[in-house]
């Protein structure tokens, strides 16, 4: 679950990262002021639209054939065999 909320937290804050690498690297902004006069109301929504595309895009193309039977984790001989959808 930790992974899925990083992913999530990095994927929000790509557009302010660009921006902001952008703005040092060729602008030549100093990064005290960096964000006076940024536009933070299109940062933030590139940053949900980012992390909402790529939600539905794992919710679509994820997972197993509807309809399939689940099998949980088993133990096999020491070693936990994930669970599957057949």
């Amino acid at each position: 679950m930790l992974r899925i909320a990083l992913i999530d937290i990095l994927l929000f804050s790509l557009p302010f990262l660009l921006y902001a690498t952008y703005m040092v690297s060729v602008k030549g902004a100093s990064p005290t002021g960096l964000w006076q006069g940024a536009p933070v109301f299109w940062l933030l929504a590139a940053g949900c639209g980012l992390l909402l595309v790529t939600m539905a895009t794992l919710i679509q193309f994820s997972g197993g054939k509807p309809g399939g039977i689940y099998h949980p984790p088993i133990i096999e001989n020491g070693v936990v065999k994930p669970g599957e959808i057949d």
